[in-house]
């Protein structure tokens, strides 16, 4: 065996060593060990924990694929278990194990779980501080935890557990944010997220906090919680009274859309106008931009089945459902519209494809359903 401490002979830089690969095994179980002696509360406990997360955090770093995905579910079963403020840092461990090649799936609830329990005390410090005299929201990088769990926390033990709970999630929020990021750029895990509800409850976090303040950017994960997986779009084009159903894998944004869509019915030769450059389309399915810039142009006007306006800036979860499938219709654009092509969330890739274009009497009759798309000055209220 090639002595992994060295490169490989074929120039390639070499995997751990067997001996980094034993203490990343060991360090994992010293860390496991740890958080079962935090049930017992013992003077030194804590002390033990924080030198076995400082240990695997410095093993974790080299660590391949082969070994993050033996340790990342490990881990991801400790997070129940761990304190509040180390929590959002071995999830953070948890995310870096998925990004190298630990199953996604396997990890993902107890994550998942943190970023819905780091929202909800973000929320509640929101709430404790708009009850302070204080008007300024703590700094997560630069202020004092204790500082703020003193101004917020009242009397009795149970006010100041909410205001323990409060602090820990305004603090660690960007942690899990990073962490449930890593995780739900993969397919599998979005799916089985929308189907146990957790996408929803946490998009009604997202959206409450979004609301209130701008202290954390969240606008990255709730495109990447919406994004739309093997889900048909049925898209009528009123001008030519033609109807197609496609199905959406992946999209975030519906600058993204917009471009396959001209890409699918105008470069498949079912609807009249200019095909998108081939770069945008690119771009808006695989491609990294990578410095460069191309700008996208419109062919259409998206608008509701009700006659609403479904706006580039939004998301394709914007489209109603109609009947049991996304319903989209196509107007000619009442004024001409360009953007820097690309996907909002490039980490995931994006796809549209056309699966039947519905018969004449079909589509007449679904477009005979939809209201005329309000005049701009309605749309924009």
């Amino acid at each position: 065996m090639v002595s992994d401490d060295r490169s490989a002979q074929d120039g390639r830089p070499a995997g751990p060593s067997v001996r980094q690969q034993s203490a990343l095994a060991g360090a994992v179980g010293a860390l496991e060990d740890a958080v079962a002696a935090l049930a017992d509360g013992g003077p030194d406990d804590g002390e033990r924990f924080d030198a076995a997360l400082r240990r695997l955090g410095g093993l974790l770093g080299p660590a391949g694929e082969a070994e993050s995905a033996a340790v990342g579910p490990r881990l991801s079963a400790l997070l129940t278990d761990t304190p509040p403020f180390p929590r959002a840092h071995l999830a953070m461990m948890v995310g870096a194990c998925v990004e190298r090649g630990a199953d996604p799936v396997a990890c993902a609830d107890p994550v998942l779980a943190g970023l819905r329990e780091a929202l909800t005390g973000a929320l509640l410090l929101l709430d404790r501080w708009a009850e302070s005299d204080e008007d300024a929201l703590p700094d997560p990088d630069r202020d004092d935890p204790g500082r703020a769990h003193a101004r917020i926390a009242g009397d009795g033990r149970a006010d100041a557990r909410h205001a323990h709970r409060a602090v820990a999630g305004w603090w660690t929020l960007d942690l899990w944010r990073r962490a449930a990021f890593a995780l739900c750029t993969h397919a599998a895990v979005r799916r089985t997220a929308r189907a146990d509800g957790v996408t929803d409850v946490l998009t009604e976090l997202i959206d409450r906090y979004r609301e209130r303040s701008e202290q954390h950017d969240l606008k990255g994960l709730r495109h990447l919680a919406a994004a739309l997986d093997d889900e048909p779009l049925l898209v009528l084009h009123r001008p030519s009274g033609t109807g197609y159903l496609l199905r959406m894998d992946g999209l975030t944004d519906n600058f993204q859309l917009h471009t396959l869509l001209a890409e699918a019915l105008i470069g498949g030769g079912h609807l009249p106008g200019v095909r998108p450059d081939p770069e945008v389309v690119a771009l808006s399915r695989t491609e990294w931009l990578d410095g460069r810039r191309f700008i996208a142009t419109g062919a259409f006007n998206l608008v509701a089945p009700d006659g609403g306006w479904i706006w580039n800036e939004g998301m394709p979860q914007d489209i109603p459902v109609v009947d049991g499938v996304r319903t989209l219709v196509l107007d000619p654009q009442p004024y001409e519209r360009s953007w820097a092509a690309g996907r909002f969330v490039e980490q995931v890739p994006g796809d549209l494809r056309l699966e039947r274009v519905l018969a004449p009497e079909e589509a007449v009759a679904r477009l005979a359903a939809a209201a005329p798309a309000l005049p701009f000055e309605q749309a924009v209220r």
